[in-house]
């Protein structure tokens, strides 16, 4: 895995005052993406040990709330090892602070088709707190919408949805729910990417 940038005092990916960590790399290729000069895995720098001390050190200080993941797709399996040791790190050190995490991957993609392969993913979604997910789609953008891009995304609060085994808002209605659009081909969303998520690959 590798790393974009460390935001150090992030207001816009979530509540408060938050750390914000880009990886490198998206095979998402979303139309409109803010964010696409990240797509190229090669980009930015190699994620070391010292990295994650340096997130700790700044995810520590009393002003901030929690800590981001996004990208760059944080979910895409060349990120995943990289991503369970930074949650992993946080939730043992940090235990107060919550944790975001965007994905251009659905919820239920995850669970039915990635979490099998990739078992990772589902640790790494039992230690997050909120998922954003869904490609971001510019026919949806909405500006006013709170910490996402298009009204197709979702701010999943994780331990109520597996709790009550149905997708639980971690935002009030007039900012979550009551502004979603259901894609109406939401099933094929994942198409250009399942066969290699199916089949796997070398990491």
């Amino acid at each position: 895995m590798r790393l974009s940038s460390i935001k150090k005092t992030d207001v816009a990916n979530g509540p408060g005052i938050r750390v914000s960590i880009f990886v490198s790399g998206c095979r998402h290729l979303c139309k409109g993406c803010f964010n696409s000069d990240i797509w190229d895995f090669k980009k930015g720098e190699e994620f070391t040990e010292n990295d994650i001390e340096e997130i700790l050190c700044l995810a520590g200080k009393e002003y901030i709330q929690g800590v981001t993941l996004l990208g760059g797709e944080p979910l895409d399996p060349m990120n995943t090892k990289g991503i369970l040791k930074i949650v992993k790190s946080l939730r043992e050190k940090l235990p107060n602070k919550d944790i975001w995490c965007f994905t251009g991957f659905m919820y239920e993609y995850i669970l039915d088709v990635m979490i099998p392969i990739y078992p990772e993913i589902g640790e790494i979604l039992s230690l997050v707190d909120v998922l954003i997910d869904g490609r971001f789609e510019i026919d949806y953008l909405d500006l006013k919408l709170k910490f996402r891009g298009s009204k197709n995304q979702r701010v999943i609060d994780l331990r109520k949805t597996e709790k009550s085994n149905e997708i639980v808002w971690a935002l009030p209605p007039e900012d979550g729910i009551d502004k979603y659009v259901e894609l109406k081909d939401r099933e094929l969303m994942e198409k250009s990417l399942d066969r290699i998520i199916r089949k796997g690959f070398q990491r």
